[in-house]
């Protein structure tokens, strides 16, 4: 499929909301048909809900928390901290969009860059703060893919810092699971990041990609990614009461198929009860998948998705979201500053971000947000 397809556009739309007469709805809204999720309670690693769990996936953006783990397992160890300046180099600079557009030697503060890689989720920022941390981004790999067998997850394997398609990069629903647990758990002081509602560098408003966040009772965090291999995914969070579960649902077909499944997936943990006691540690692998990692760019970047794209949006272009659970944001989104650290250039404008590598979700909050594109994260 040409990249003309997935034409970026702006559009100063909210979400338009199907919303359920009744909350008995949920059961007739599919979490992810046929797809790789799973449900999880943070505080005890047990395992509520689960499909596929163990079928290889292209990570794409979701790559950016094992990233984060990473830096933050650096800041730990006292080899670098959230006042570190993080320089762009020519090579961070190049990546393909979703990106921030600094030339090289602009510098920013590695608590900036955090911030931008977790509302925007920005290739180039991603391969900045990994030389950052490791020297070069094959040594950051390298230590990315060491936390990771650390933290027990045993399918997974990264080829970069970013999540942009890499032959070699591959992980599942189990193991990202594991990986987000570990994130709240071990590090908690910094669960901030994974809530903003969006950056402000000065010059534009940049609003969390996340539809989840200030839309979702309790929602506080994770992380989304998109590539044509792997589809629409994302990891959800939400804390009510003190209570905090994580969900990971991998291979939608659109933005909105991925925030409601992900909404429907989490309410249903804080409301119904569920069978077993299996743990993250104590799930058996099962199931078809684990031999090769899947790809269903045909069903994703093709006249097929385009069309079933096209029938998430109302009619005037805005996102329609099915889950009676994700509400209207009853304020503004709250911009935190994120930028180059003053007295350089000025920060270049944003670009239109015509080359398909991004995971940019579409209108959101009555900001300016692209569509996706194919090779988009």
């Amino acid at each position: 499929m040409s990249t003309s397809h997935f034409r970026l556009f702006a559009a100063l739309r909210p979400l338009s909301f199907v919303v359920a007469a009744t909350a008995g709805l949920l059961a007739s809204i599919p979490l992810a048909q046929a797809n790789p999720h799973i449900l999880v309670d943070v505080q005890t690693g047990r395992v509520l809900e689960h499909e596929e769990a163990f079928r290889k996936w292209y990570p794409a953006s979701l790559t950016k928390l094992m990233t984060v783990y990473t830096v933050f397992d650096a800041i730990r160890a006292g080899q670098i901290s959230l006042d570190t300046p993080v320089v762009m180099s020519k090579r961070a600079a190049a990546q393909p969009a979703a990106k921030m557009y600094f030339k090289p030697g602009q510098k920013l503060t590695l608590d900036s860059a955090l911030k931008i890689l977790m509302v925007k989720s920005a290739n180039d920022i991603a391969v900045a703060v990994a030389e950052a941390v490791g020297g070069t981004q094959e040594a950051f790999v390298t230590r990315m893919n060491g936390e990771a067998l650390k933290l027990g997850m045993t399918d997974s394997h990264f080829v970069n810092p970013n999540g942009l398609p890499g032959k070699g990069q591959y992980t599942t629903a189990r193991d990202l699971a594991v990986l987000t647990v570990a994130l709240r758990r071990d590090f908690p002081q910094y669960a901030g990041y994974f809530a903003l509602e969006g950056f402000t560098n000065g010059q534009q408003n940049v609003p969390s990609l996340n539809m989840l966040i200030g839309r979702f009772a309790g929602a506080d965090g994770m992380k989304t990614g998109f590539i044509c291999a792997s589809g629409f995914n994302q990891i959800g969070s939400a804390t009510r009461s003190g209570h905090t579960l994580v969900s990971v649902v991998l291979g939608t077909d659109s933005l909105a198929a991925r925030a409601d499944a992900t909404a429907n997936l989490l309410q249903k943990g804080f409301t119904s009860p569920f069978p077993g006691n299996d743990t993250l540690g104590s799930l058996k692998p099962y199931g078809p998948g684990q031999d090769q990692v899947s790809d269903i760019t045909a069903d994703i970047c093709s006249a097929k998705g385009a069309k079933v794209r096209s029938e998430t949006r109302d009619e005037v272009g805005r996102m329609k979201v099915q889950s009676p659970y994700i509400l209207e944001m009853d304020h503004d989104p709250r911009f935190v500053f994120a930028g180059l650290i003053p007295g350089q250039d000025p920060q270049p404008a944003q670009q239109p971000e015509k080359v398909a590598t991004g995971d940019t979700a579409g209108a959101i909050a009555n900001v300016p947000v692209p569509m996706p594109r194919p090779t988009s994260f």
